[in-house]
């Protein structure tokens, strides 16, 4: 009977053998770095527990005075004002940014701009609208959407610009309120000559026309009245009348319904027309809850101590490489 031992089982007893020397290797090397660790907080408890107290009051001050919140108001721009409205806002922002706090005083009339962060405005995107209302933006959208995704025609400055409603956005470090800051913002939107003049206009225009299409129903429903005595008169004497849909009394009913339909429009319209930048929704003070909020109290040491750390490491490698360097230039 041979008791030689197969090559390959010695093979896998020398593989198992190296693997669990390299795991006890690893274990060792941790078991190093984790007593390093350790004995670097001991040997500076005292200045590891300054930086932990720092950092835990800088970050509970900021955590209690450091808030931020959303506000929004939704408005609807009239009369062809769409393009004024974004250059407007556009405006308030590049003033915010520049810091010119006389100008928000004193043109736009916000008591505190210091509160303001950041304003824009964006469309709110609501295409079944858009094509209702004008049956030539589908034909433009359907122009468009060959050169091009039809997600990036939607949100295109050129398409998006033409949606009815439209969302400023600013960011405030503090709870705000109406008086303060957003009646100032719309009363400086609306604050226009030209457009003022164009607004009086457009409503007394709207006004008429919504009267002039009254009256036009009511003639419509004269004739109607008229045809219904008339095809009584007929049925008395057992005679048929037949309407096609080519007849004119055909074309009148279609005319009155889009006319009636026209006039549901007309009649939104004139509520928003108040103003050339109507303000529809808003909403102040939304909590901007983010990550950091409530938590620097927490993160702040645990900076400030890696901080510590990697000075602390720099200046040990420095130190090192800096007497090898001696050692080898002696």
């Amino acid at each position: 009977m041979s008791t030689k031992v197969p090559q390959n089982q010695s093979d896998q007893e020398i593989d198992i053998f190296d693997i669990s020397k390299s795991i006890s290797s690893f274990f060792d090397r941790l078991n190093a770095v984790l007593f390093r660790a350790i004995h670097f907080f001991v040997r500076n408890w005292i200045l590891a527990l300054v930086i932990v107290a720092v950092g835990f009051g800088l970050g509970w001050y900021l955590d209690k005075n450091k808030k931020s919140y959303d506000n929004q108001i939704v408005v609807s721009p009239n009369f062809g004002s769409v393009d004024y409205l974004y250059d407007k806002i556009n405006l308030l922002q590049a003033k915010i940014s520049s810091g010119d706090v006389d100008f928000l005083k004193n043109e736009v009339g916000i008591s505190d701009p210091g509160a303001i962060g950041k304003i824009e405005i964006k469309p709110i995107t609501d295409v079944y609208k858009f094509v209702h209302e004008n049956k030539q933006n589908l034909e433009l959208i359907k122009l468009m959407a060959e050169v091009g995704e039809i997600k990036k025609v939607l949100e295109d400055k050129v398409t998006s610009r033409n949606y009815t409603f439209h969302t400023i956005s600013f960011i405030s470090g503090k709870a705000v309120d109406r008086k303060n800051i957003a009646e100032p913002i719309l009363k400086y939107l609306n604050n226009s000559e030209y457009y003022v003049a164009v607004q009086k206009i457009g409503r007394k225009n709207l006004e008429q026309e919504i009267a002039q299409n009254d009256t036009i129903i009511a003639q419509i429903d004269r004739v109607l009245r008229s045809v219904g005595n008339n095809e009584r008169s007929v049925s008395q004497n057992n005679k048929l009348v037949y309407v096609s849909d080519s007849s004119p009394l055909n074309d009148i009913i279609e005319t009155k319904k889009k006319l009636i339909e026209e006039q549901g429009e007309n009649r939104i319209k004139l509520i928003r027309s108040d103003k050339t930048i109507q303000d529809v929704d808003l909403n102040l003070n939304i909590n901007d809850s983010k990550i950091l909020d409530g938590n620097f109290k927490y993160l702040l040491p645990f900076f400030f101590i890696l901080i510590f750390v990697f000075i602390t490491l720099f200046i040990k490698f420095y130190n090192s490489q800096l007497s090898k360097h001696k050692q080898t230039n002696s």
